[in-house]
Order: structure tokens, then C-alpha cells, then sequence
């Protein structure tokens, strides 16, 4: 019994020992292929990280304004019945440029292609800041696409 516990206790003590090292790891790497093949990489942080969030101009409502303004349901899409939620990531850069739009969950490829497309044209965001500094920041955001 002694044994069972030991070893219970070690696999708990190794589990509690990644989860900490795991919460202080405050950037992610993200990958993309270029339209050339070579492959480009990034670290930022994570959008929840960081002391200052980055945000789109005018806030969110604008953001949501603009993604409806501006999204274009693919007619063979709309046709088919085809619908869902989009999950894209991003990172915002320091100077508040979009890069390393990639779709996380997609639902059909015109879909995916359009929620990048969306993406893609926003304006520049208000980066994200530690200690008042300008950072590379990963966002999650999900486009929907509903008849």
C-alpha cells in the first residue's frame, strides 16, 4: 500500500511540476509555409499574457462590424448549406500589423479561405504590451459563417 502511495504521490508531484513549467512559458511558436515553400517561424505571446491585450481600432464592436462588413459567404457554400464557425489564429506585431493568419478548426476549404481572407485585410491593432512595451501577440478568433 505504502508502495501505491509513493508512487501516486510522484506521478502527482511530476504532473504538478510540468503544469508549472508549462504556466510559465509565455510564448508560442507559430509556423507557416510561404507561397514560395519556405517555411517561416515566430514566437509571441500569448494574447491572455500579456499586461496590455492587443485591440482592434475602436474596440470590439468595430472588429465585429468590419468581419460582417466584409465577409462574403462563398455561393457554392451558401448553396450547399454549408455552415459554421471558422477558429483562425494570428499574431499581432509589434507595430500592429496581422501576420501567420492560419485556420485552427476549419469547417470547408472556400470557408477557411474566406475567414483568412477576412483576416488578412483588417487594419492595423493596437499591439499588445508588457511593461509598456510593444510585444508579438497570438489571438484566436473565430469567423462564422450561418445562413
Amino acid at each position: 500500500m505504502l508502495q501505491v502511495c509513493s508512487r501516486a504521490f510522484i506521478i502527482l508531484l511530476s504532473l504538478f511540476a510540468a503544469l508549472t513549467a508549462v504556466s510559465q512559458k509565455r510564448l508560442v511558436s507559430c509556423r507557416v509555409t510561404a507561397s514560395n515553400g519556405q517555411e517561416l517561424s515566430m514566437s509571441a505571446y500569448l494574447a491572455e499574457e500579456v499586461d496590455e491585450p492587443p485591440q482592434y481600432p475602436g474596440g470590439e464592436r468595430e472588429m465585429i462590424k468590419f468581419i460582417n462588413n466584409e465577409r462574403q459567404y462563398p455561393s457554392q457554400a451558401y448553396e450547399d448549406g454549408i455552415q459554421g464557425r471558422v477558429l483562425c489564429s494570428f499574431i499581432i506585431l509589434e507595430d500592429g500589423s496581422l501576420s501567420f493568419v492560419d485556420v485552427i478548426r476549419g469547417v470547408e476549404k472556400s470557408l477557411n479561405d474566406e475567414a483568412i481572407r477576412v483576416i488578412e485585410k483588417m487594419p492595423r491593432w493596437s499591439p499588445g504590451k508588457i511593461d509598456g512595451t510593444p510585444v508579438a501577440t497570438y489571438c484566436i478568433l473565430p469567423i462564422a459563417f450561418r445562413k
